[in-house]
This record gives C-alpha cells, sequence and structure tokens, in this order.
C-alpha cells in the first residue's frame, strides 16, 4: 500500500515545498519524490505513516472534516515566530 503526501496549504513562507506539491511513500518505507522533501515534513508524518497504511485517519484523530479517508498533519515550523512557513499534509492512501 503506497501513501500520497499532498501540501494541502502553506502558512507563511515554506522554503521548500509549495500547495500542490506531492510525493509518495512506496510499499510504506521507500521515499519516492520528483521535489525536494523537508526534514520538518518528514517528522510530522513519521508517528502515522506505518498505521495509516492499514487504520483509519479517524482512529488517530487526525481524519478531515471533508475527506475522513485522508489524514493530516502539519509540519512543526512555528511561522509566526520563525518568519518562516509550516506546510499543512494530507496522507491519503493509494490502494
Amino acid at each position: 500500500m503506497n501513501l500520497i503526501i499532498k501540501v494541502k496549504e502553506i502558512k507563511g513562507h515554506c522554503p521548500v515545498f509549495s500547495r500542490g506539491d506531492k510525493f509518495m511513500l512506496e510499499d510504506g518505507y521507500k521515499l519516492v519524490s520528483d521535489i525536494p522533501v523537508c526534514m520538518h515534513a518528514l517528522s510530522s508524518i513519521m508517528p502515522f505513516y506505518n498505521a495509516l497504511r492499514v487504520s483509519d485517519p479517524a482512529k488517530f484523530g487526525i481524519a478531515g472534516k471533508d475527506n475522513a479517508d485522508a489524514g493530516f498533519v502539519q509540519c512543526p515550523d512555528v511561522c509566526d515566530y520563525t518568519k518562516g512557513g509550516t506546510a499543512i499534509l494530507e496522507i491519503s492512501r493509494e490502494e
């Protein structure tokens, strides 16, 4: 099972991602990407990626309001204080 990670929104200025960027975790553990991937973003995905391959995002409290099949996480950059940007990431399964 593959996971597709899509940059849903950017708050502030992210130096790595743009809205709509995508990358994939193939077979649950192989990072596949044509774009640079930020380590901060990966740190927010790490606690959930294995479980999301087999379980519903609602079990972990990260299901979307409008899309319960996807989980949502956010990178830890506190953009209001760092003048950086925080990326909101949508994680969905690809059968």
